[in-house]
């Protein structure tokens, strides 16, 4: 299966500028627009990518033929703070108002770029006055003459478009604007996704600190404990100092927890365009929210569905619309120019018939030699046309494998999850069979080490692990382009 890209208007809407004219200017102009018209003589079309789509996702299994996710996906996760936040970045990220400013660049480019396509007309009025000397070469004084002249005129000027020169200039530049619409998308989808990441960071965090206090306590009791056997005879000082140590490291975990959290804090406060002191976010746990499943929907449906793979059709668009001005530019260019107006030398006579005046010019020129300028111009826009046809089918290449990958991954994340868990529990009833040893004084204090040891990690472990099923969720998410609504957006039209 080969994608489909959207038919591209070959020919512009043209509007008619109607102005008050003498009757032969008035033809001039309405013959630029009539002849402008022409200008769909030649015509360049999308190459085609040659992709070849695949049916469904390796790794999708039956979800495979399933809906694609909605647009506000992160209500799924059960979270009103990561709600909250969502959309507040979608209202005032400055990435985003960024991007916003980009795209609107981009249409004033493009109208610039279509005023090529209507007539210039100026208007013009003049009072001249002069006088002559009133000296003769002979020196003997004759008398000058004083001379008053006023003119109205109005002049217009045209360059006919027959080979779509200046048409094709106004499409590169409306397919650029429709591109960085969809770089703003990109923008936005990206700003979402982090900010869901550094929200589950934070509350990661926040369930290792509590895990991590959990533990120094639990050290702790086994500290007493030791301390205890010591001062009955059946402990010794090495005893002692392995457990302080245990302690001591569990201590040291702490900071570098407290320093992310507070590091994520700020991402989010830099997401949401606060100041860090003014965000305040409250968190929880991991445990706490929910675990939506994602539906990725069929392969042909990401290539209208990722804003990433849009920008960069567009901007094959635009390539492929610099080829036609390019290749204009070999042809002869047509200029028609027509001035008409009143000319008197009294101002009360000025607009009489017989103060009429106009003139008609027509020219056009030809390149002949230019060592090469317009055939290179016109190479390299072949070449940036081929570069950015292989980027587009690279980027829908990746996208297939981006969704792959993380489906694969939430399935992987999902086993690690329950094998994960299954090992804290078993590593929990191993430290509460050896605490309970220790205190009846039966236990092996290496065996004790090693047990709590075993907890420690395997805790922290699962909530490692619970954060990176989360994340491989959001991955899908963003892979699949979710978060924006699919649309073909047109900048303003220039004409």
């Amino acid at each position: 299966m080969r994608p489909q890209f959207p038919r591209r208007a070959s020919c512009l809407r043209r509007r008619a500028i109607i102005v008050h004219l003498g009757r032969t200017a008035r033809w001039l102009v309405v013959g630029c627009l009539i002849a402008g018209s022409a200008g769909c003589v030649l015509t360049q079309d999308i190459p085609d990518p040659a992709l070849d789509v695949p049916n469904g996702y390796r790794h999708a299994g039956k979800a495979n033929a399933e809906k694609l996710p909605r647009l506000d996906w992160w209500r799924g996760f059960g979270s009103p703070e990561l709600t909250s936040l969502m959309e507040e970045a979608q209202r005032v990220n400055l990435d985003v108002a960024a991007a916003v400013a980009r795209f609107k660049q981009a249409d004033a480019l493009a109208r610039q770029a279509g005023a090529a396509l209507l007539p210039t007309l100026q208007g013009n009025g003049q009072e001249a006055y002069s006088r002559t000397s009133g000296s003769s070469a002979s020196g003997l004084s004759i008398g000058g003459r004083e001379v008053v002249n006023y003119s109205a005129s109005l002049s217009a000027s045209y360059q006919l478009d027959f080979w779509g020169q200046n048409r094709d200039a106004l499409q590169a530049a409306e397919e650029t604007a429709i591109a960085d619409r969809f770089d703003r998308d990109v923008t936005a989808l990206t700003t979402l996704t982090s900010v869901a990441n550094a929200y589950f960071q934070v509350l990661t965090s926040q369930d290792r600190l509590r895990t991590a206090a959990r533990n120094i306590a639990s050290a702790t009791r086994i500290l007493d404990a030791i301390k205890e056997r010591r001062k009955a005879g059946t402990g010794t000082d090495l005893d002692v100092a392995q457990q302080e140590s245990v302690v001591a490291n569990q201590k040291a975990l702490v900071p570098p927890l407290r320093q992310t959290l507070d590091q994520n804090i700020n991402a989010l406060a830099v997401l949401v365009s606060r100041p860090p002191e003014n965000l305040h976010v409250t968190g929880g746990s991991l445990l706490q929210l929910s675990s939506p499943r994602v539906t990725p929907g069929l392969p042909s449906e990401l290539l209208t569905q990722r804003p990433d793979i849009r920008r960069q059709e567009a901007q094959l668009a635009s390539a492929t619309a610099n080829i036609g001005n390019a290749r204009a530019q070999f042809f002869p260019s047509i200029q028609l120019t027509g001035q008409g107006g009143y000319q008197s030398a009294a101002l009360v006579s000025l607009f009489q018939p017989h103060a009429a005046f106009f003139s008609l010019v027509g020219a056009a020129s030809q390149p002949i030699f230019d060592g090469g300028r317009i055939l290179g111009n016109f190479e390299q826009a072949q070449a940036r046309q081929d570069e950015l046809l292989q980027t587009y089918r690279k980027t829908v290449i990746q996208s297939f494998a981006d969704v792959d990958n993380a489906l694969y991954s939430i399935k992987q994340t999902t086993i690690k999850v329950q094998l994960q868990r299954d090992v804290v529990t078993s590593s929990r009833r191993a430290f509460e069979l050896a605490e309970q040893q220790l205190r009846a004084g039966t236990a092996d204090i290496v065996t004790v080490l090693n047990v709590q040891q075993t907890l420690f990690q395997a805790e922290d472990a699962l909530w490692q692990a619970e954060l990176a099923r989360l994340l491989a969720i959001i991955s899908l998410y963003q892979a699949l382009g979710g978060g924006w609504e699919p649309r073909m957006e047109k900048p303003v039209n220039a004409l």
